[in-house]
């Protein structure tokens, strides 16, 4: 699969999004649509997945394994840089028990006994209990003939969906899974769908899905409206649909520096939030005010996350996509 130089630009400013979101949060500003950088990541994750699985068939075995093998080390090693410094008293607001540490390990919705939230050891990582659920989903697709694939992800996720809106269920694990929020990967592998059979827009209509989803982003931002994935689902939608668009079309050329940031999302943002807790502290004893702060924090952020990306997840991947860690006949199936 080349690279589509649109989708690695949104993963970028997503990333950058939920950067800014956390270090106003921290200091007490408002910059809550940030955050709806998740909603265009996950629409990107189902995007990817599925066109990946068209282009590159694999096993349910083999997808599972390569997407734990992408995810996991890197998130378990944040998380257990937030357990040692929470048992040394950096996080003094961090409450451990055996029980949720092992959820957040294994990916489990469970409430903190920090907050009482839905929330992993490390917050942000309450968004890769939606990833894992949907790889698992996915992987059940891998399954299936390629022509039954999509109606059983819409039929499962509109399934789940549906249950969420009826029954309302309490429990974490269910609470989670049937938000609506689910519905941003299935609409992510729609879009995929449009894409490989070049059912796409011109570069008119591109500009003006990608328009309207910015416009709809600052609208939320600046009339301070109920932020939601009911409203920023259809517009992370819109916006990736109106970037594969221009893609399609041949109007996007490749800037290095936001391919390299898009390369680097996942580690800026798992790695990003403990730069900013740092930076914001200091910046308090300092007494700096909020604006220098926040702009501090972003770039201290953005450069662990870029550091994390080069030295931790780049060579993890290196050593987990060996030889050693591929097992025989399962990585691929015959077309």
């Amino acid at each position: 699969m080349k690279t589509l130089y649109g989708i690695q630009y949104l993963r970028a400013f997503a990333a950058l999004a939920v950067v800014v979101f956390h270090a106003a949060e921290r200091t007490g500003e408002h910059f809550a649509i940030g955050a709806a950088g998740v909603d265009v990541f996950f629409v990107i994750s189902g995007f990817i997945m599925w066109v990946i699985s068209d282009r590159r068939p694999m096993t349910p075995q083999g997808f599972l394994l390569d997407r734990i093998r992408r995810i996991a080390p890197s998130y378990w090693l944040v998380t257990s840089v937030m357990i040692a410094g929470a048992l040394v008293g950096l996080f003094p607001n961090l409450k451990l028990t055996g029980a949720h540490i092992l959820s957040s390990l294994f990916f489990i919705p469970a409430h903190s006994p920090s907050t009482g939230e839905i929330w992993p050891v490390l917050v942000q990582g309450w968004t890769l209990n939606f990833e894992m659920f949907f790889y698992i989903l996915f992987a059940g697709a891998l399954f299936l003939p390629r022509r039954w694939r999509l109606v059983y992800l819409t039929a499962i996720f509109g399934s789940f969906f549906l249950i969420g809106l009826v029954f309302k269920p309490a429990s974490p694990v269910l609470n989670t899974y049937t938000r609506s929020i689910i519905l941003e990967f299935l609409g992510g592998v729609l879009l995929a769908e449009l894409w490989i059979r070049r059912w796409i827009a011109g570069t008119s209509l591109g500009l003006a899905f990608v328009g309207a989803s910015l416009v709809g982003f600052a609208m939320i931002f600046l009339i301070e409206a109920d932020f939601n994935e009911t409203i920023c689902g259809p517009l992370a939608i819109a916006l990736v649909y109106g970037m594969v668009s221009l893609e399609a079309d041949g109007s996007i050329g490749r800037v290095p520096l936001l391919t390299y940031l898009g390369d680097a999302s996942y580690s800026i943002y798992l790695w990003h939030t403990l730069a900013i807790s740092v930076i914001v502290k200091a910046a308090g004893a300092a007494g700096l005010s909020a604006t220098p702060t926040i702009a501090i924090a972003v770039i201290g952020g953005t450069i662990l996350g870029t550091a994390a990306y080069e030295f931790v997840e780049k060579p993890l991947r290196k050593i987990l996509s060996s030889d050693l860690f591929k097992p025989s006949a399962v990585e691929r199936r015959p077309s």
